[in-house]
């Protein structure tokens, strides 16, 4: 399931759809996983309430618990804004930063963890951007560019990443399935 909470051109419901059900095949999920488009101020609420951080985060990954798991993943939380300024600093287009986030916060959902992993998640986001037809991976792309802002909190991509891999461990609130 799709949620757009915010625009994103060259984007919909059922495009996004379309490559969710790719992404999540290419991965090996069979659960339902929802993912949510969103702004920078619910993206800073979200990783306030899940993870402490008072600011924006690109995406963030909330696994099912164990016993949900075979009908319900997870959820993916994306921020369409941050994606947008992603996307124009690498010359591509938003929707395809959409899909990049995407397929980064599914490989969280089935366990990938980049921080802890020695490249395993980066070598299995490689393969299978290439196989999707996606460009530079979130992984990827940040150990070749140098550290700049591509978020409004002036960190450096490796915090994003590094709260990308800890928004995987996450604890859920039962109470709210969708962010």
């Amino acid at each position: 399931m799709v949620i757009f909470h915010k625009r994103v051109a060259g984007a919909n419901q059922d495009w996004l759809d379309g490559f969710l059900v790719r992404a999540k095949r290419a991965v090996g999920l069979r659960g339902a996983v929802t993912v949510l488009v969103t702004s920078d101020r619910e993206m800073r609420a979200l990783n306030g309430r899940f993870r402490g951080q008072d600011q924006p985060t690109d995406v963030l990954s909330f696994p099912a618990e164990v016993v949900a798991k075979r009908r319900f993943t997870g959820e993916v939380a994306i921020s369409a804004e941050i994606a947008a300024r992603n996307a124009r600093r690498l010359g591509h287009s938003t929707a395809e930063e959409v899909k990049i986030l995407t397929l980064h916060g599914i490989l969280h959902l089935a366990g990938y963890d980049h921080e802890a992993d020695r490249g395993e998640m980066a070598r299995r986001e490689m393969q299978l951007r290439k196989k999707l037809g996606l460009p530079v991976g979130l992984i990827e792309r940040t150990d070749r560019t140098p550290p700049a802002d591509l978020s409004p909190t002036g960190k450096p991509p490796a915090s994003r990443r590094k709260a990308a891999a800890r928004s995987a461990r996450a604890p859920r609130s039962r109470a709210r399935r969708a962010p």
